[in-house]
């Protein structure tokens, strides 16, 4: 959740000012690293869940304002579009019973949210990208009223000099042309926080990058954009294009783009905070009244709003984060490449796979990224958001396999032996890493099951795509009210 902004227009001198600024935060930064104490390590967890407002006839409803209005509740937040909502799930300690009750809490808020949002004519819907989108709903006008909004994409379309182009070939073809940042509000994801020491977060990042390929596998859930069947998980592209600040001299020059998995593996976390100010320009250059250094010195703890801001403008797909709670410095990596749902329990086995899995490679003798290339890990991400469970990842030992052979005989013992470390309830852990084995077994993710439904639809009704789309929408939010997993949905009823 990126904190609001007053200022909208900015100077010459203000960027000049926010580059010094941003250099001494991260000159405290890297003392703090040195001297200070942080909070404990893998101490808690956190999840952001984004969702769509769809109307009586699964449309997208630009009603956001009105529905958190309903809500109440300062956890849900509006994201970029007036389709969008955020809902911020209290951190929490991973131990015990945290996964059957983290599932309880997350389904009794989103329940009671949609009971609100119902009284305004609109539903929640947890998907990666909403099937009923349409490209006259991602435009300008469909922009929450937030002023960092507007300021990024204000500041976004000058440095590109041009509008977007968003071209993907996948099972179809897709050519738009958009002249706002609107397409991104398109994607909505789940975002896993999981809270480290400064001398464990590179091992915890690079793991994290290491299976990311795996964990989108698992979990596709994006297989429809503008009416057109493009990747099993097409919120990936369509996140990179849709905000993407180059134009496209500069794409051939190698200047890296804003939403990045990254060049190599790290050694520490201060990498990637001294990455994020070498590599790119600031979209929003405002500049706080503190002076890091010496609140350093004075044994306090600095906030580093302009480091904070600047890494929110710069979407790594695992992002570290910086944060004060109570006076004491947190570190946490982000966990990015998950799309919403389907269902609370789905979204619940892809955290559980994740923290599993993260921590057993992180702790291992031998670590996978010493027997992994960099790139390797980037062509799985991208072969796994094209073809879901069909593609074939790379995983050191392994070779080049099928994504479901290489969780079931491979990746799916080491998170449970990781989530044995967290000492939680061996029912909990059974019952959702039991729902990714169905998955591996059936084919059958959130895309799988979207694309089979859309197609049988057709087959059944002589529908066209527009309503084939809808009713399998329509079907979509039945099961995910149910909160039944994926591989048990039936393709159509």
């Amino acid at each position: 959740m990126g904190r609001d902004i007053q200022a909208t227009t900015f100077s010459g001198e203000d960027r000049r000012r926010y580059r010094r600024k941003l250099r001494r935060s991260l000159d405290v930064f890297a003392m703090m690293l040195r001297e200070r104490d942080f909070a404990a390590s893998l101490s808690q967890v956190g999840l952001e869940i984004e969702l769509n407002l769809v109307d009586s006839a699964g449309a997208p409803a630009m009603r956001n304002a009105e529905v958190l209005d309903a809500i109440g509740d300062p956890a849900w937040v509006a994201e970029l579009g007036r389709f969008n909502l955020e809902f911020n799930v209290p951190p929490r300690r991973l131990d015990s019973e945290a996964l059957e009750d983290l599932e309880a809490d997350i389904r009794a808020s989103v329940d009671a949210a949609d009971a609100k949002a119902r009284d305004t004519g609109s539903r929640l819907v947890t998907v990666g990208i909403l099937p009923t989108l349409s490209a006259r709903d991602v435009v300008a006008q469909a922009m929450s009223a937030k002023a960092r909004y507007r300021a990024l994409n204000d500041e976004i379309l000058a440095a590109r000099g041009e509008d977007f182009r968003i071209a993907i070939s996948g099972a179809e073809e897709l050519l738009v042309y958009a002249d706002s940042v609107a397409p991104e509000a398109a994607c909505t994801s789940v975002q896993l926080h999981l809270q480290v020491g400064p001398a464990e977060f590179a091992s915890y990042w690079n793991a994290s990058q290491a299976i990311a390929g795996a964990q989108v596998a698992l979990a596709a859930n994006s297989p429809y954009l503008f009416g057109s069947q493009l990747w099993h998980e097409t919120r990936i592209t369509l996140f990179e294009q849709a905000t993407d600040a180059r134009s496209a001299e500069l794409k051939e020059q190698g200047v890296r783009p804003r939403v990045w998995f990254g060049e190599r593996w790290i050694t520490s976390v201060f990498d990637l905070f001294e990455e994020n100010l070498r590599y790119f320009p600031a979209l929003l250059p405002i500049c706080e009244d503190e002076e890091p250094l010496a609140v350093f010195q004075s044994g306090a703890c600095p906030e580093l709003g302009e480091m904070i801001l600047h890494n929110g403008t710069i979407h790594r797909w695992n992002r570290p984060v910086y944060s004060k709670v109570d006076g004491t410095p947190h570190i946490r990596v982000e966990n990015r490449v998950l799309p919403a749902g389907p269902s609370v329990v789905d979204i619940m086995a892809n955290a559980a796979f994740y923290f599993g899995l993260v921590r057993f490679l992180a702790e291992a003798d031998r670590p996978v990224w010493t027997r992994m290339s960099f790139a390797a890990a980037a062509e799985n991400l991208y072969a796994a958001a094209r073809h879901g469970l069909d593609a074939r990842l790379y995983w050191p030992g392994v070779g080049e396999v099928p994504a479901s052979e290489l969780v079931l005989r491979r990746l799916l013992p080491l998170a449970r032996e990781g989530l044995s470390r967290w000492n939680l309830n061996p029912a909990h852990v059974d019952r959702l890493l039991g729902i990714i084995e169905q998955r591996c077994l059936t084919g059958r993710t959130g895309a799988a099951w979207q694309i089979a439904t859309v197609a049988e639809l057709t087959r059944r009704t002589s529908a066209g795509r527009t309503e084939a789309l809808r009713l399998m929408t329509e079907r979509y939010i039945e099961h995910m009210r149910a909160n039944q997993p994926v591989h048990s949905w039936p393709a159509a009823s």
